[in-house]
């Protein structure tokens, strides 16, 4: 994360006549770069999860849910799963558009990937999209910000197959989500943790690019907090956060935010406040 904030600060570039706005009515401003890839080995204790801010990590997951467990795009439904920041983007049906989860039901995404993985695993053809041209102009709606998963099965030559995937975002708003350990990442990779168990495989590799990722221009007192922290507090865990998923579910339609726990995150607070571009 530190990295990151220090090459958008120093390195990147300012945007021009941006679309979103805060509630004010102010244009929201970013400065960002472009392509920005991060690895994590899940099967080696690598688990993404920000310690310099506390991350609503099991919000996170249930956001997850809403989108390919439980697929909705009803606001009403989402906030009886557990996820309320959604309620902004309403395009005045009480919906979020034809988006994300209303996508995953009409082509039913899910239902196909675990159907590829179990007929043909080391296919290379296992792409879930939501990125889907008809959804995008039949209704108004924010459109897909982590949009593209691509999944591989890999064996490592010693009996052992793991599920590797990768997320393609085409932006990301660093401090709030898609930054290094931040909330998409850990959606993600417990996406990767929940498929590959349904298909009796260990989660392996996961892979984070994202296109264009910014800094809100009201987000930059944020960042250098978050630089001092990271420079002047040491963490109190000596170990890596861990989180887990329980042993006794396999079947991803029957996994709950229950079913995951979270070892040794001790995230340094107090919380920081991140206002939206909408």
């Amino acid at each position: 994360m530190i990295n990151d904030i220090l090459n958008i600060l120093e390195n990147g570039y300012m945007d021009i006549n941006p679309r979103p706005k805060y509630k004010d009515g102010t244009p929201a401003h970013t400065m960002s770069v472009n392509h920005v890839m991060r690895k994590y080995d899940l099967s080696n204790g690598e688990f993404p999860i920000c310690t310099l801010r506390p991350m609503a990590w099991k919000t996170g997951i249930k956001e997850i849910f809403t989108i390919y467990q439980k697929p909705t795009n009803n606001l009403a439904e989402m906030r009886t799963m557990g996820v309320n920041w959604w309620d902004e983007w309403d395009i005045g049906d009480g919906t979020i558009g034809q988006r994300y989860g209303a996508t995953v039901s009409r082509y039913d995404l899910i239902n196909n990937l675990i159907k590829d993985i179990e007929r043909n695993p080391y296919g290379r053809r296992k792409i879930v999209s939501l990125w889907q041209e008809t959804d995008l102009h039949e209704t108004e709606g924010l459109a897909p910000c982590a949009f593209l998963t691509i999944w591989n099965v890999r064996n490592d030559g010693n009996g052992h197959d793991y599920l590797d995937m990768c997320l393609i975002q085409r932006s990301g708003d660093m401090l709030t989500a898609s930054g290094a350990g931040g909330i998409n990442e850990i959606q993600y990779a417990s996406l990767l943790m929940m498929i590959a168990r349904h298909c009796g495989y260990e989660a392996g590799v996961f892979t984070h690019f994202v296109a264009n990722e910014q800094i809100y221009d009201r987000h930059q007192k944020q960042a250098y907090e978050m630089l001092r922290r990271a420079f002047n507090t040491k963490n109190g865990s000596d170990s890596n956060p861990r989180l887990t998923l329980n042993p006794n579910k396999t079947n991803f339609y029957d996994m709950t935010i229950n079913d995951f726990t979270l070892e040794n995150y001790e995230p340094i607070k107090p919380q920081l406040k991140l206002e939206l571009g909408i």
